[in-house]
C-alpha cells in the first residue's frame, strides 16, 4: 500500500464533530473497502502514518479510509492553530514516499455489497440485504463525506444495531444524524425496521 510517485494535493474539511477534521487527498490512500482506525500510539504499529500522527501531543485518534484521514483531536489546542500544520505534515510525509499502512496491517474491513455475505457469516436474510443496501446508497455517502464510517453489525427484533467510525464516533450530532437521519430513512423503506441503535465501534 505503498504511495504512488505523483505529488498528494491535501485540503482540509471540517466534520459536524467539533473534535475532528478531515484530511482529504486527491490520490487514494487505502483501497475502497478497507478502513483503519486507531485510538492511541500503541494501536498503530502497522501504520506508519498514524504512528507519526500520533507524535503530535494532541492527536487522540486516526481514521484512514479511502482518500483521507480523519484526527481526531484532545481540548488543549484549536484547529485553527494546528490544521495548517497537520496538513503540510501529512502532504510532506506522503509526497516523500512515506508508507500509510503496512502490507500485513489489520484492517477493519468496510461493509459493502461487494464483499458482504463470506463464508464466515450467517447468510443474510432479505431484510438485512434491504437494510444494507439502503445504508450503502443512502446513508454511506453522506457520513464518509463527514469523514466517517458505518457498518452494518446486525438486524434483531426490529431492531438494526451499526458501528459508527472516524469522525461519528463519539460525536456530537451522531445522535441527531442517527435517530432522525438514518432511522427515518430506515423505517420508511424498510417496513419491519423499527429503531437503528450504535454500538460503539
Amino acid at each position: 500500500m505503498e504511495t504512488k510517485n505523483t505529488p498528494h494535493a491535501i485540503y482540509a474539511e471540517m466534520t459536524p464533530n467539533p473534535a475532528t477534521m478531515k484530511f482529504v487527498s486527491d490520490q487514494m490512500l487505502v483501497p475502497t473497502h478497507l478502513l483503519f482506525e486507531y485510538s492511541n500510539l500503541a494501536e498503530a504499529k502497522e501504520s506508519p502514518l498514524a504512528q507519526q500522527l500520533f507524535s503530535f501531543p494532541f492527536v487522540t485518534g486516526v481514521f484512514i479510509r479511502t482518500n483521507y484521514v480523519t484526527i481526531t483531536k484532545n481540548d488543549s489546542i484549536e484547529w485553527n492553530e494546528i490544521t495548517l500544520e497537520i496538513r503540510d505534515f501529512i502532504s510532506n510525509y506522503l509526497n516523500k514516499g512515506g508508507l500509510v499502512v503496512l502490507e500485513k496491517a489489520k484492517n477493519k474491513e468496510a461493509l459493502t455489497k461487494e464483499n458482504a455475505p463470506t463464508v464466515t457469516t450467517k447468510p443474510f436474510t432479505d431484510v438485512e440485504k434491504q437494510i444494507m443496501a439502503v445504508l450503502e446508497e443512502y446513508v454511506r455517502p453522506a457520513v464518509e463525506g463527514d469523514g466517517g464510517a458505518i457498518e452494518f453489525e446486525r438486524f434483531e427484533n426490529g431492531v438494526v444495531s451499526v458501528v459508527l467510525r472516524g469522525a461519528c464516533s463519539g460525536c456530537p450530532s451522531s445522535t441527531m444524524t442517527l435517530k432522525a437521519g438514518i432511522e427515518g430513512l430506515l423505517t420508511r423503506m424498510v417496513p419491519e425496521v423499527k429503531e437503528v441503535v450504535a454500538i460503539n465501534g
